[in-house]
């Protein structure tokens, strides 16, 4: 009885160090995961700064700098209406005469779809 009492404190004893064991190697997995992860997020984030230095030197170099590019919009867009003011300018006259002879020219008709009873 008793040698089975001890087999059975032995076999308690190495399940015990068998599931310290198996538990010790879960927080290893989790803390390898965890640097591993990390790991991953600061080289996902030296890639994205690699990424946006090489875009805004693209930018720079074929667009020019924001503020060049605004103040070219801005410039085409006074360009484009001064255009068309003087445009307006030098074709109201015409415009208005055209528009004029069109609503004095009334020539009464009756509609083709008129039926006389």
């Amino acid at each position: 009885m008793a040698s089975q009492t001890q087999g059975i404190q032995q076999l308690l004893a190495a399940e015990k160090r068998a599931a310290e064991k198996v538990g010790e190697a879960r927080k290893r997995k989790q803390r390898r995961l965890k640097q591993a992860k990390e790991e991953a997020q600061e080289e996902i984030e030296r890639y994205r700064q690699e990424r946006e230095r090489l875009f805004k030197e693209f930018e720079a170099k074929h667009m020019g700098s924001r503020e060049g590019v605004a103040a070219k919009i801005d410039a085409d867009t006074v360009r484009k209406i001064e255009e068309m003011n003087r445009s307006i300018s030098v074709n109201k006259a015409a415009l208005l005469s055209e528009i004029l002879t069109l609503v004095y020219d009334i020539k009464p008709t009756v509609h083709k779809n008129f039926q006389f009873k």
